[in-house]
Order: C-alpha cells, then sequence, then structure tokens
C-alpha cells in the first residue's frame, strides 16, 4: 500500500547535455533533443515503475510542449499493463487496478487522464513481475516466488493457471526465476526465464547463460542459451525480447532458436513497450552484487566506452537506431517496466498519503 506519498509535477531539464552531477539533484530527467517533439506527434505518454524507490512515473506533456512528470509511491510497484480504461499495478503484496476517472474530452489543470486505485487485490509478497490481460478480460501474471502464471483470486492469494515443464511442484521457491510474458490473440503464448533450475533459488548459478522462451501452449523451450532474458513481447508477428544480461534487443526466430539481436542499449534491459514502428526500451543502472556483476554486459560496456544508463530508449524497428531517449539522473538507477499509453497527452493518478483521495467522487450512469 501507498506509505509514502509525494506526489510531483515537474518541468525537469529537457536538453541533452550532462546533468550538473555536483548539485546531486533527488531526481532530474533529461530528454534527447527531439523526443518531446515525438510524443506529441505520437499522441503517446508513458507509465513507468521502479521498484527501487517504489514510483510510479507518468510522463506525459504540459499544453506548452515542456515535460509533465507525475509520480505516485506504491511500495516495490513493478508490473504495468494497459486495459481499456485504465491499468494495472503490482506492488510489495497487493495488485491494483486504476480506472480513469475523465470522459472523453475531459480535463483537469491540463491533465487528460486520472487514474484512481480502484481495487486492489491482496496477495502476498509473490514477487509478480509481467503482467497482462486476456481476450477474456482476466489478469494474468507472472508469479516469480512459485514459478508459475497466475491469475487473481477472490478469495486466495491466486489461482495458477500454468507453470514450465522442469518445475516439479508449486513451491515458493524462485526456482528458475520465470519473469517475462508475451500475449497472443489475447492468450499467454510466451515465457522467459533465467534458468531451466527446479531447486530454491537455482537460477542464480546460471545468470550468464541459462535462459530460456517457452512457449506456453506446447510447453516446450523454443529458444535457451539466453543471459537473464526479460519482457518478451509479441509485435508485428515477431517475437520480441530484452537479452538483459548482454544489454540486447532484438527477436527470437522461432524456427531455428536463435536470438537475433537488433540493438545493444547501456543499460541491463527491462520493461519494453510498442507504438506502432517503435519500441520503448527500459534501461537499468546495474547493482553491484552478485546478481547482477559478471554478466557479459559489463564487458560489452566496456568495449564501447560507455556507462550505464538508467531511461528509455525509442528505438525504429526498421532500422535498429535509439532515435529518442528519456534519461533518469540521481534518485532512480532502476526501472522495471514500461507501458505506452496512446492518446493520452498528459495523465496523472490518485495515491493514498493526500487525502485527495476522500474527495474523488463518481457516478456510474
Amino acid at each position: 500500500m501507498d506509505n509514502s506519498e509525494h506526489p510531483a509535477d515537474s518541468a525537469p531539464e529537457t536538453s541533452d547535455h550532462k546533468p550538473n552531477r555536483d548539485a546531486a539533484p533527488a531526481l532530474e530527467i533529461t530528454t534527447s533533443r527531439q523526443m518531446l517533439a515525438w510524443l506529441a506527434e505520437q499522441q503517446l505518454s508513458l507509465a513507468l515503475s521502479t521498484y527501487q524507490i517504489g514510483k510510479l512515473f507518468f510522463i506525459g506533456l504540459k499544453a506548452n510542449g515542456e515535460l509533465s512528470v507525475f509520480e505516485r509511491s506504491f511500495n516495490r510497484c513493478m508490473g504495468l499493463c494497459p486495459t481499456a480504461n485504465g491499468l494495472y499495478l503490482s506492488s510489495l503484496y497487493q495488485v491494483w487496478r486504476f480506472e480513469n476517472l475523465f470522459t472523453a474530452g475531459e480535463q483537469q489543470d491540463g491533465f487528460d487522464r486520472l487514474y484512481l486505485p480502484q481495487v486492489g487485490y491482496t496477495t502476498g509478497d509473490l514477487d509478480i513481475h509481467d503482467m497482462a490481460v486476456g481476450a477474456d478480460g482476466r489478469l494474468v501474471f507472472v508469479n516469480t516466488l512459485f514459478g508459475c502464471l497466475a491469475t487473481l483470486s477472490a478469495t486466495h492469494s491466486f489461482k495458477p493457471l500454468w507453470q514450465p515443464p522442469f518445475v516439479s511442484r508449486l513451491a515458493a521457491e524462485d526456482r528458475c526465476h520465470l519473469n517475462g510474458l508475451a500475449m497472443r490473440d489475447g492468450r499467454p503464448a510466451y515465457v522467459t526465464a533465467v534458468s531451466q533450475s527446479d531447486v530454491v533459488d537455482g537460477w542464480r548459478d546460471h545468470r550468464a547463460d541459462g535462459g530460456v522462451v517457452i512457449d506456453v501452449k506446447r510447453n516446450e523451450i523454443v529458444a535457451k542459451g539466453l543471459s537473464m532474458p526479460h519482457s518478451p513481447r509479441w509485435h508485428q508477428g515477431k517475437l520480441w525480447l530484452l537479452n538483459s544480461g548482454t544489454g540486447e534487443f532484438g527477436h527470437v526466430d522461432l524456427e531455428s532458436g536463435r536470438f537475433l539481436p537488433l540493438t545493444f542499449c547501456a543499460g541491463y534491459l527491462r520493461g519494453l513497450a510498442f507504438h506502432g514502428d517503435f519500441a520503448l526500451v527500459g534501461l537499468s543502472k546495474p547493482r553491484h552484487n552478485k546478481t547482477f556483476s559478471g554478466l557479459a554486459l559489463d564487458q560489452n560496456l566496456k568495449d564501447r566506452q560507455a556507462e550505464a544508463r538508467c531511461g528509455v530508449q525509442v528505438i525504429d524497428l526498421r532500422t535498429g537506431d535509439a532515435v529518442h531517449w528519456l534519461r533518469f539522473e540521481g534518485v532512480v538507477d532502476e526501472l522495471y517496466d514500461v507501458v505506452a499509453l496512446p492518446g493520452v497527452r498528459r495523465p496523472m493518478a490518485l495515491g493514498f498519503k493526500t487525502d485527495e483521495i476522500r474527495r474523488v467522487l463518481s457516478i456510474e450512469g
């Protein structure tokens, strides 16, 4: 639950020069020169989650074209997915369903969406990663702690739907670090896992090259040898994913099982969304611990004389070029998920710390 609300809507620096590190800002967001114009042209805004500091960010544009940043606090927020009129968010021990309260064309103080946490489900700490809404309207999420796909339950923590063939039983042991979910035709189609381990926390021994992609319907592994893969997504007839341990974004050739990199990104990759011919890729600065160290990403950055960054890169799928970017400096080092909000210019949300939520009332027609 939100216990440290500090909403902010600011106009951070939006040029592409380096921030003043001596000032040590709590939060500074910079963008490439054309990022804001691209958001305006595409009629697009973004939602981002970071469990590192427990924030849900909404990135949009003010009426004058400046960057709008709106944040709400949710403890260890991670998975995000859009719905017909809102979005879902996973947090430390709950899943929240947000609903947009504005009617078409309605605005308030320049905001054209107001997301209210309408329903909360108490799941316990399942370490929920990717989430998606199926064609039947049911939420499907990756229950990483138990290594399965699951859905919400009105009476229990979760209802299991599927588990990998190599996981012998459901146990709260994070055996393979199942993390990513790709939907196809409204159904769970592919998932990613860091390994095929079937012992408690076994995935940590296979971070460099034990990653797999599993076909959910066929219950078969369709790609292996990956390094901490995340965020599989089906788009334009291809299965895209982030090979996080190498810093590469690309797609899987399902006939050969090979991962075909398209772009190297300077960061640990998590969070992937698409908008037409563009991919929006989340980048994080890898933590200096046993989970993130010793991966090929370290050498790949060194070879390119680059430092890891935190933010979002917009990649043109036709060329592989990173055409625009948004970067976090200061308190935010890691992102988890990225969601595109088409047709939305400037979103905001309600939280639980301030008393605004008491005064927002609506009547169903």
